[in-house]
């Protein structure tokens, strides 16, 4: 009855943790986590689930419970995710606790696992404990009891190691997120996966058994009907598989109602199946309008009495400050009535340049070129050098 997955026996010397890579989140899980958007995403995914457990047999062994709701963690906006799972296998008292706080891109921000068994000679009890540090790392506590015998560890793994991670009470929101989108239910990330040409499958990274960092394959399963006290249900499904790399892989298939509630949940291999006992009521979202389009108008202001009124009243605010400058600075119409003069005097083909070349003088961040430079330089007044007829321009003489 446990919510996490359990490694099984692969009849091979376990890997050294010590001697494998860490594996890592592809980048379109990344972006897929970080396009998500909480204020429309997350809308439709705060609501209680209520399954029952049952053997391969439909005998009724526990009971299985999920809420997630908006709240607050050390002044941070987050979700609280809870689970829980108890019951009764072969007459042994047995469950699954988890409280986590999940961020708005999934991200774990604290979270506390509790798994027992309560065997009568040796009762197994085992705690995990996986707080998100200020740098983005993350430390690992565990605590297993086995009758009278306590083992307590502690790791720390790293912010880069932990892109893209997802644990057991994210992963219970990434499921429901994901149950929105195959259903079409939920646009934004239906053009991300579709448009983006993202596919139906993601490679995130999760913990194993044994707190091992692995790959977390969900992929998308076929749609099929469920019937619940006579009531034929289309149900999606997703299934999640860890690959764990020092054990054999472990696969989930849940699947839900279009609107998110979960209706069944297996462990592939398990003889324990949670399924749905009663149809809970259908979560209707608000129909958003369409956007209003609106054609482009040209615009005619002379025609709008509002804005030619604004475009009178701006042109005589001009004016007015044009003036007042002017009348603060007369030297500006000496200047200018001066070089309006020598302009018209030499006519050059280029009055850009002349213009530049005319001002300037009066820049102070231009030094002044050496007498010598432009005595040798290229002038447009006459001189002898250049005018053949200097001695026509020469008042005659007697």
């Amino acid at each position: 009855m446990s919510l996490t997955t359990s490694s099984g026996d692969s009849g091979k010397q376990p890997l050294s943790t010590a001697d494998v890579v860490p594996p890592l989140a592809a980048p379109e899980a990344v972006k897929f986590l970080e396009a998500i958007v909480p204020e429309v995403d997350y809308k439709y995914l705060l609501f209680e689930d209520n399954l029952v457990t049952t053997s391969d047999t439909g005998k009724e062994l526990g009971e299985f419970k999920v809420t997630i709701e908006p709240t607050k963690h050390k002044g941070q906006e987050c979700f609280l995710v809870h689970a829980n799972s108890h019951g009764a296998i072969d007459g042994v008292p047995c469950g699954t606790s988890i409280i986590a706080y999940v961020g708005n891109n999934l991200e774990t921000l604290d979270q506390q696992h509790h798994e027992y068994v309560k065997l009568e000679n040796c009762p197994l009890d085992r705690k995990t404990f996986i707080v998100r540090q200020e740098d983005g790392s993350f430390v690992v506590n565990r605590v297993i009891t086995q009758g009278e015998d306590i083992q307590r560890s502690s790791k720390t793994v790293s912010s880069e190691h932990m892109r893209g991670f997802i644990s057991e009470g994210s992963n219970l929101m990434l499921h429901r997120l994901f149950c929105l989108l195959f259903a079409g239910s939920n646009l934004m990330l239906h053009r991300l996966f579709i448009e983006k040409g993202i596919p139906d499958s993601l490679q995130l990274v999760s913990f194993d058994s044994d707190t091992n960092l692995c790959p977390a394959i969900y992929r998308r399963l076929e749609e099929r009907t469920q019937t619940v006290e006579k009531t034929e249900l289309k149900v999606y499904g997703i299934e999640r598989t860890i690959n764990s790399t020092v054990d054999l892989p472990t696969t989930w298939q849940s699947y839900f109602m279009e609107d998110g509630h979960l209706t069944n949940r297996v462990q592939v291999g398990s003889p324990v199946t949670m399924k749905l006992s009663f149809v809970p009521p259908y979560i209707v979202r608000d129909e958003e309008p369409p956007k209003p389009t609106f054609e482009k108008q040209p615009l005619r202001w002379e025609e709008d009495a509002q804005l030619y009124s604004q475009f009178l009243d701006r042109k005589e605010e001009l004016k007015a400050d044009h003036a007042k400058y002017m009348h603060h600075h007369p030297e500006l119409k000496a200047l200018l009535a001066d070089f309006m003069q020598f302009l018209l005097l030499r006519k050059p083909d280029d009055v850009i340049a002349f213009a530049a070349e005319y001002f300037a003088a009066f820049s102070t961040s231009i030094p002044s070129p050496t007498p010598y430079l432009a005595s040798s330089s290229v002038t447009p007044f006459p001189n002898s050098r250049t005018n053949t007829k200097i001695d026509q321009l020469r008042a005659p003489t007697r």
